[in-house]
């Protein structure tokens, strides 16, 4: 009986110094621990060493309040011009109110997930197909907005959301390949064509310049001619006029 006695005691005791120790708390930096007490927020607890009340205190909610991003699944989405593309995308949030995160919404990152999704529906639901992948800044600025307006009571603030990759349907990619291979092949073609152009100035100019330097040669030719006839009629007639002299 007596060993009985001291087994339980033993364990009570163990029980109350294990509960004790529990209500010893050390909160990492960038850490907030949320407390309940009887079942109904008590306290916040910041980073630092902390004690809480034994058996009526408990840590309900670990909050980091770091930054972190989470993947937005593929989804369907329908163009204005009804072409069906998935999209992906990666949204960056952090947790700026820690009671807020666990009380204002059952899962904050799940309902930043979905209202992520059904914005970027709604966008791209507004644009053709080709404006799909030149307003990516215009669909990540309206999904921040959107989640913006939510995220005081969910308790995190929205950094920044990007669209990952904008997928159309196997056949639709293969005549944008097309598309754009015959605007390669045109752009080809126009560049040899200025090339050709470009030559046959070159060598038009350079026929000119040839018969230009040859006139210049031929005239410049019949000048030195003219001069040396000129000088020598003059010499002959200074060696005229010598010999009269005599």
């Amino acid at each position: 009986m007596m060993v009985f006695n001291y087994a339980v005691w033993g364990l009570l005791f163990a029980f109350t110094a294990f509960k004790f120790v529990q209500c010893i708390r050390l909160v990492p930096n960038r850490m907030e621990f949320i407390v309940e007490r009887l079942g109904r927020y008590h306290r916040t607890l910041g980073a630092g060493f902390h004690v809480l009340t034994p058996f009526f205190d408990r840590v309900a909610y670990i909050r980091d309040l770091r930054e972190e991003s989470m993947e937005v699944p593929p989804q369907e989405c329908f163009t204005a011009d009804n072409v069906k593309v998935e999209v992906d995308g990666v949204i960056y949030i952090s947790v700026v109110n820690s009671k807020n995160a666990s009380y204002g919404v059952t899962n904050y990152r799940g309902a930043a997930i979905s209202l992520a999704q059904t914005t970027t529906r709604s966008v791209i639901g507004t644009l053709d197909l080709d404006r799909t992948f030149e307003e990516r800044e215009a669909i990540n600025g309206r999904v921040v907005q959107v989640l913006s307006e939510v995220s005081d009571h969910w308790g995190i603030r929205v950094h920044r959301y990007e669209v990952k990759n904008i997928v159309p349907p196997t056949t639709v990619r293969e005549a944008m390949e097309r598309q754009m291979g015959a605007e390669r092949e045109r752009r080809a073609l126009m560049a040899r064509s200025e090339g050709e152009k470009q030559s046959r100035i070159n060598n038009s100019e350079g026929v000119m310049m040839e018969l230009v330097n040859r006139s210049e040669g031929e005239m410049q030719r019949r000048i030195n001619e003219a001069e040396g006839e000129a000088q020598e009629i003059l010499t002959i007639a200074h060696a005229t006029a010598e010999s009269i002299g005599k």
